[in-house]
């Protein structure tokens, strides 16, 4: 166990925390587009004209308000809804199911356009699934059936079931797989599969969350000292040297990154738990693994002196690339609350504070969203990153002290009830 070095003390303050959700979400209304969807945030808090319609950012947003809406949040339901408009207009291709990973720039007073799409992403289209599940949970009008249809193109295109995990990436017509297989797209799969297991009743999304994690963590990462591969091969041979000339890259980085180590530990966790509240045994190693996880990525990334993990190490420990990234602090956030509600460990909650001093101090500048890149000196940079693109991981690490332990961020806001506003 990792000692923390100069803790704050003290636990969250409640009336702070909901106070910051709301001032997250209130600032990613403006993400709203006329043509459809949620743009890229620009550090000034406006969407970023020259920039795509990812999928990834109009599926988090409608996530976070699907939220919002579950937090008695007036008007955040109509922005749930604008999201869910998109998935079943602009984003969908009608022609050939799924969603385009992005649609080209929106010109002013015009329609989404569909040309740009390119290709058809495991990691896109996990977060169509979590969308519509939260949405679903939320009770937003269509959510039900956009995840009928996500769960459709998931278990016909996506899901490996030899593998036990998910394939990356099609070529618009579903007709050419990419050789490629990643753990980032695996893991927020299976956020998105414990969000289904809870809209759809359907237990088998935890089992197939329990399989990606066997693979990826208690195969993968245990080999590595609790390290987590990132790349592998279509065999799932691991492709260690993987993207070494690319090593800033957003989604594929070369070596370790030690946010996703954070993200993976609050994911097997609350795998645990899901399966103990289905009344079925958790098996030992995904306890054993979510502090394995944790206490790795902070010995490995946590700045002692200055606050922050780097972006990515080697595989001995050592920082590549150096930057602090915004949604790293908040797994961080994440993973040490989920540990210390789920151990009642005060180590864990003095590395919450500790991290959440650090991301007020570095990412939260009295703009909307937060600063989402920084140098190891705390000052901004855009390394990797420009602009503020979504909410979503901040949204969440605020929310997960507020709300009792569950399977999805959704099915917490119901078994919690609307909180009071701080």
């Amino acid at each position: 166990m990792i000692p923390p070095s100069d803790p704050p003390t003290g636990s969250p303050e409640p009336g702070r925390l909901r106070a910051e959700v709301d001032r997250l979400l209130d600032g990613a209304r403006a993400a709203t587009l006329p043509g459809g969807g949620f743009g890229w945030l620009g550090a000034d808090g406006r969407p970023d004209p020259t920039r795509p319609v990812q999928l990834w950012i109009t599926t988090r947003m409608t996530h976070c308000f699907a939220l919002g809406s579950l937090l008695g949040r007036p008007g955040d339901a109509a922005f749930a809804d604008h999201g869910l408009a998109a998935l079943d207009g602009v984003l969908a291709d009608a022609e050939h199911g799924g969603w385009f990973t992005a649609l080209a720039p929106t010109p002013p007073g015009g329609a989404a356009d569909g040309t740009a799409a390119g290709t058809k992403e495991a990691y896109g289209h996990a977060f169509v699934l979590l969308a519509a599940s939260s949405a679903t949970i939320a009770g937003r009008p269509g959510a039900a059936d956009l995840l009928a249809r996500a769960v459709a193109v998931v278990e016909e295109h996506f899901w490996d079931d030899d593998a036990g995990a998910m394939v990356e990436e099609w070529d618009r017509t579903w007709t050419t797989l990419e050789e490629y297989r990643g753990a980032n797209a695996n893991m927020h799969s299976v956020e998105a599969f414990l969000a289904a297991a809870g809209a759809t009743g359907d237990d088998v999304w935890l089992d197939r969350a329990l399989r990606v994690c066997a693979r990826i963590v208690d195969r993968g990462a245990r080999a590595h000292d609790w390290r987590v591969p990132e790349h592998f091969g279509p065999d799932w041979t691991e492709l260690p040297e993987y993207n070494a000339d690319a090593p800033a890259h957003p989604f594929r980085p070369y070596g370790v990154t030690p946010g996703h180590g954070l993200e993976w530990a609050r994911l097997v966790l609350t795998l645990a738990r899901a399966l103990e509240a289905a009344g079925r045994p958790a098996p030992g190693w995904l306890r054993e693994a979510a502090a394995g996880l944790f206490d790795r990525a902070v010995t490995d990334g946590w700045d002692v002196e200055r606050g922050g993990f780097p972006y990515t190490t080697d595989w001995q420990g050592v920082a590549v690339v150096p930057e602090r990234f915004h949604w790293v602090t908040c797994e961080a956030m994440a993973a040490a609350w989920a540990l210390h509600a789920d151990t009642g460990d005060q180590h864990y909650a003095d590395h919450w504070a500790r991290f959440w001093a650090y991301a007020q101090r570095t990412f939260l500048d009295g703009r909307p969203g937060w600063l989402h890149e920084a140098d190891a000196q705390g000052r901004p940079t855009s390394v990797t990153w420009t602009g503020r693109p979504d909410v979503y991981h901040a949204v969440q690490a605020c929310l997960l002290p507020l709300l009792p332990p569950a399977p999805s961020f959704a099915q917490a806001c119901v078994e919690a009830g609307p909180p009071a506003a701080g």
